[in-house]
């Protein structure tokens, strides 16, 4: 094998991981809220919040950090919302999550446009997010450069995968979560606030789509546009069935998405003489043959979709 090719199966791999970082954050939020029995789809409409906002707040104040935690604020109030509407009032998942993301898609490049006279990328007073080399293990071939000299928000979204996992299944807060989601009923009869537990579940999803759809606008991309999340919030709801509702899943099926992606945009910088819409519709017909393949086996928790009203 050539140094050349060397090169490029490496940069293929740290590509594949920094685009499965905003999938990771995405997919495990929806894993927490299905797994409540709340259907959101309005996912991806928080994705371009969060991606909007981000980049605003970092375009004027020059932090790219600060963008994060407006984005992240942006999806804690797109959160509340979804659980007021869902939880509180008992509307239709399907029509509130559906209605959150037509408006917050409209709104994202609303008041971006009021805010930005240029559409365009990052300010050159806004210096972007940088790699951070862990020592020694970033001087580890391939491996290295791939899982150990990323930037800061993919260090994070990888080790949220596990710790998600261990909220999850291995303390109490999970154990109420998971019986919140198959039997409402029963879990309120053991004390357990059904509408606490919805409602913290879909904040935690908000926070970390926003943060996931900021990661596109601030890192990846460097700039806002309409539609700049291309799916992507429907693609973690995809997920979520293909890792069976489990955090640890996710990250293969993120990994998987990701590959793809990387993939069909580096076939296209070496000259693969083939309609870039090909190229571009690749990821998304691979993720939809992957979840045919494991939908058959996939069980959903009992009460998905289910609203809850307190008996008096």
């Amino acid at each position: 094998m050539s140094l050349l090719d060397l090169t490029l199966i490496t940069g293929v791999l740290a590509m594949t991981v920094r685009m499965a970082t905003p999938l990771i954050y995405g997919t495990i939020g929806e894993t927490f809220t299905e797994r409540a029995g709340v259907l959101n789809l309005g996912i991806e409409g928080m994705m371009l919040m969060g991606a909007s906002v981000g980049f605003l707040v970092g375009y004027q104040s020059s932090s790219l950090w600060l963008g994060m935690g407006a984005a992240a604020l942006t999806g804690v109030l797109l959160g509340l919302i979804m659980a007021f509407l869902t939880v509180s009032v008992g509307a239709q998942q399907h029509v509130a999550g559906l209605g959150l993301t037509i408006a917050s898609s409209g709104l994202s490049f609303y008041i971006y446009r009021i805010s930005v006279s240029n559409v365009g990328g990052v300010a050159p007073h806004m210096l972007p997010f940088t790699t951070i080399p862990i020592p020694y293990l970033s001087q580890i071939p391939i491996l290295g450069d791939v899982l150990f000299n990323q930037y800061a928000l993919v260090y994070i979204g990888l080790i949220l995968v596990p710790i998600s996992a261990f909220i999850l299944f291995r303390t109490r807060f999970g154990l109420s979560l998971r019986a919140v989601g198959e039997n409402p009923d029963a879990a309120a009869t053991a004390g357990i606030n059904v509408f606490q537990t919805r409602y913290v579940c879909l904040v935690v999803a908000g926070v970390l789509s926003a943060v996931g759809g900021a990661w596109l606008s601030l890192a990846e991309a460097g700039m806002f546009l309409p539609g700049l999340t291309q799916g992507r919030g429907w693609v973690c709801i995809a997920l979520v069935v293909f890792a069976n509702w489990s955090p640890m899943k996710v990250l293969a099926g993120a990994i998987l998405f990701g590959g793809i992606d990387a993939l069909q945009l580096s076939l296209q910088g070496v000259g693969w003489n083939i309609p870039y819409q090909l190229f571009l519709m690749l990821p998304y017909v691979l993720t939809i043959l992957a979840l045919i393949a494991v939908s058959r086996r996939a069980r959903a928790p009992a009460a998905l979709l289910l609203s809850y009203k307190r008996e008096d």
